[in-house]
């Protein structure tokens, strides 16, 4: 089973439903993905809403991932930089993978797509991205090719007395 990655899906309301629901999901089974649990998808909904606005403005790029029934399985928003200087990378923003495929590979498959997407886009050097510290995907990032270029010790704070460091991983092209 592999996914079936689509850069720049049609944005229906089907496909926002779908993303909220993974982002929710994921969130919920303890995914480092700018919530914590316990959330629903209404709390999700202005965050998704934005992203979503970004996209169809032209500033970010969705990669979406279906499964081999062709539900969402996970997804990667591609942002581009506004500043002049900084035109030659990009952002990765919520890389998720559903629970339910984690540990397939399919984690791999959707970073392999999103470099291979990148890779496409004219002037673009090298990909960065952030995580929460204290949960591994650092791990799974550099066995992508990512590599560790900086760390800012308790920038997240997840509970009051959890705070995490904000991993900076990049992955030039």
């Amino acid at each position: 089973m592999t996914l079936t990655c689509e850069l720049d899906p049609v944005l229906d309301d089907a496909l926002r439903e779908d993303v909220l629901a993974l982002w929710a999901d994921v969130t919920n089974a303890g995914g480092a993905v700018g919530f914590v649990p316990p959330v629903t998808p209404e709390d999700i909904r202005p965050t998704l809403d934005a992203s979503l606005a970004a996209v169809a403005a032209g500033r970010r790029r969705l990669l979406v991932g279906r499964d081999e029934d062709g539900r969402v399985a996970g997804t990667v928003f591609l942002a581009f930089n506004e500043h002049r200087l900084m035109t030659h990378w990009l952002w990765l923003y919520t890389v998720m993978i559903h629970p339910r495929h984690q540990g397939r590979g399919h984690g791999r498959e959707l970073m392999a797509a999103t470099e291979a997407a990148a890779r496409t886009f004219p002037g673009i050097e090298a990909i960065r991205l952030t995580c929460r510290g204290g949960t591994g995907v650092d791990t799974f990032y550099a066995g992508c090719g990512y590599k560790e270029v900086g760390r800012v010790p308790g920038a997240i704070r997840v509970a009051p007395g959890d705070d995490r460091d904000d991993i900076v991983m990049l992955l030039a092209l």
